[in-house]
């Protein structure tokens, strides 16, 4: 689930884009101050990375990740990469089903945000 799409197109826009490997789609958010990306997986999973690619200028200068007990912020570089630069966290390893990605503070005037790709990765 995510937390909008731009103008409601999920055809055009919609959250699948993300994951579609397809470097010319993307999930683009509709205005607001704070947008999510929530992840349900059909079992439990440990995950010790993440993978983003935001379109430059309409990224995010805080991110959060949180499952049901933790909660973890970093701060992407924004300002300092090309375009569209797939950026790779590690993360403290976290066991769980459910995942929450929240982009506060988005570089765009209006919050929107723009991800090309967003990969999970871990064990099973």
């Amino acid at each position: 689930r995510v937390s909008s799409v731009l103008n409601r197109d999920v055809k055009q826009f919609g959250k699948k884009h993300m994951f579609d490997t397809n470097e010319e789609t993307c999930w683009n958010s509709d205005q607001g101050t704070c947008q999510w990306v929530t992840l349900d997986f059909p079992r439990t999973v440990k995950v010790s990375q993440l993978h983003i690619q935001f379109q430059g200028g309409f990224s995010s200068r805080l991110c959060t990740l949180e499952e049901q007990v933790s909660q973890m912020s970093w701060y992407p570089p924004a300002y300092f990469s090309p375009l569209r630069a797939l950026h790779r966290f590690q993360v403290e390893e976290m066991v769980l089903d459910k995942l929450k990605i929240t982009f506060e503070n988005s570089t765009d005037f209006f919050g929107r945000i723009v991800v090309y790709h967003l990969g999970v990765l871990g064990e099973r």
